[in-house]
């Protein structure tokens, strides 16, 4: 079922979360021990991350260094299967440019056809490690709007190879990112909406915000994005912190900011129980005026732990 559907015919708020594939090595039993204690909240879909390759390299004697290709958490798609599979709850893929060809990009999302996935979430991905700034693939894409022109193109039946004969639509509901601190390589506010309004007219049926941590600012988003003509729904993001790191290492990582309150409240912490009841309970609130200013969905990123969700997802719904 389309995300755009789930929302279409709710009466309510619906519950949404995010996981990460295990470590290459794990087995998906990681993965159903974090989703089982969230299934009585009735996800409406559990978005699974794509994690691209990165580059190590490992010294081969003589002042030598050998370059290898690494992806330390494979398994994006035949996890959405399984938990399709499983628990009849729908899937939504991380599709992602760098790292893809497009024709790697098109093999992956017939796949994702064949298995009857309705979804994908199309992000442009951040850069590897090693590289400064994000370097696309030679025959891929370089911008998430492209990525949605492709799969948008598949819907309509346009292959790369135009020599097919009666080639089959694909329906996948697109989503995409929305940054209400906006994203860190624009200028300025106005012009990332600019280009959020264009992955709408390409083909974005809906939009899942990065994490915040203020509700005003998304509240102020999302009437920016309305004087913008953006009318997909948006859904907001949320992560509860859990450790006293987080509250340093989640700005330099997303870019985003951490109310003076918050941080306050983290730092007068006696134990790291007190710092994860803080973050639990700072996001519960969060959720609750979200949902009395009507968001169609409450998305958690849980990174795999599900424990701070279920005590949030309990007082919430």
């Amino acid at each position: 079922m389309k995300i755009t559907d789930h929302i279409k015919h709710a009466n309510q708020t619906l519950f949404s979360f995010e996981i990460l594939p295990p470590l290459k090595g794990q087995d998906i039993n990681s993965i159903f021990d974090a989703i089982d204690p969230l299934m009585d909240f009735k996800p409406a879909f559990i978005d699974v991350t794509y994690h691209r390759e990165e580059y190590i390299y490992k010294d081969r004697g003589n002042g030598l260094l050998e370059k290898k290709t690494t992806r330390k958490r494979p398994g994006t798609v035949g996890i959405c299967a399984a938990i399709i599979n499983k628990y009849k709850v729908d899937a939504v893929p991380h599709i992602i440019c760098g790292g893809f060809s497009k024709e790697e990009t098109e093999n992956a999302l017939i796949d994702l056809n064949f298995l009857g996935i309705d979804n994908v979430l199309a992000l442009r991905g951040d850069h590897i490690k090693s590289e400064g700034t994000f370097v696309p693939d030679p025959d891929g894409h370089k911008y998430a709007s492209e990525l949605i022109g492709q799969i948008k193109d598949l819907n309509n039946g346009i292959y790369i190879d135009e020599e097919l004969q009666n080639p089959v639509r694909t329906d996948f509901c697109i989503g995409v990112a929305g940054y209400p601190e906006k994203h860190y390589e624009a200028p300025n506010l106005k012009t990332d909406l600019k280009y959020l309004k264009l992955k709408q007219e390409l083909g974005a049926d809906y939009v899942v915000t990065q994490m915040f941590f203020d509700n005003q600012k998304f509240f102020d988003f999302v009437n920016r994005c309305k004087d913008e003509g953006i009318t997909i729904p948006i859904i907001p993001g949320l992560k509860p912190i859990t450790t006293e790191k987080q509250i340093t290492v989640l700005p330099s990582i997303f870019h985003i900011d951490i109310p003076e309150e918050l941080s306050d409240a983290v730092e007068k912490c006696k134990s790291s129980d007190q710092v994860k009841q803080v973050g639990i309970e700072w996001t519960i609130k969060q959720s609750k005026e979200l949902v009395k200013f009507g968001v169609p969905v409450l998305h958690y990123y849980s990174m795999g732990k599900s424990q701070a969700v279920k005590q949030i997802a309990s007082a919430v719904f």
